[in-house]
């Protein structure tokens, strides 16, 4: 009776594990983004973001993610293109400064040392469902995530018309935390 009271009170103990708030840390981190324009692969990056942070590997339900990226912060390598981009028709960067992503669930997926984010993009206004792929790996006092989707730029609304970029565009995430 004893053994079978230990493991009830283990169980519940489990299912009450806490999990750990993490900040952002705004070195080392990648917010990249690659598009094929008139064929050819133009890369660039957010480089400044914030965002809240609460994860533990086991309490999975209990993992939130809260991430807000400067619009303005974006660096393709050319200062012109940059300043394009922030225009109305592509980022919109007077009236939308921030580009969000708040995560809805967090799960195991079938394949080991991967988990999977499920969550809301928004994105000039306009919202998206979306959910990928990615890996938490233990790093002195925090996690570094890090993850990649592909999106349509036409479903959020940047870059107009535009015939010669392509409509997919891959987000690659690399962010590194630490325990707040």
């Amino acid at each position: 009776m004893k053994l079978f009271l230990f493991a009830i009170w283990s169980l519940l103990a489990m299912g009450g594990i806490q999990a750990q708030n993490y900040s952002i840390q705004n070195t080392n981190n990648a917010v990249k983004f690659k598009i094929k324009n008139l064929g050819i692969w133009i890369s660039g990056v957010f480089g400044e973001y914030s965002g809240a942070i609460v994860f533990s590997p086991e309490n999975l339900s209990a993992s939130k993610f809260s991430v807000q990226i400067k619009t303005s912060s974006i660096n393709t390598g050319i200062e012109l293109r940059d300043d394009h981009l922030k225009k109305e028709e592509y980022f919109d960067e007077k009236n939308y400064p921030t580009i969000s992503f708040v995560s809805t669930k967090v799960t195991l997926s079938n394949k080991k040392g991967t988990l999977y984010m499920f969550g809301k993009l928004n994105v000039k206004g306009k919202e998206m469902d979306l959910s990928f792929p990615f890996s938490a790996l233990p790093q002195e006092n925090g996690y570094r995530f890090q993850g990649q989707f592909k999106i349509n730029r036409r479903d959020l609304g940047v870059g107009g018309s535009s015939v010669t970029m392509s409509d997919e565009v891959t987000v690659l995430l690399d962010v590194y935390t630490q325990k707040s």
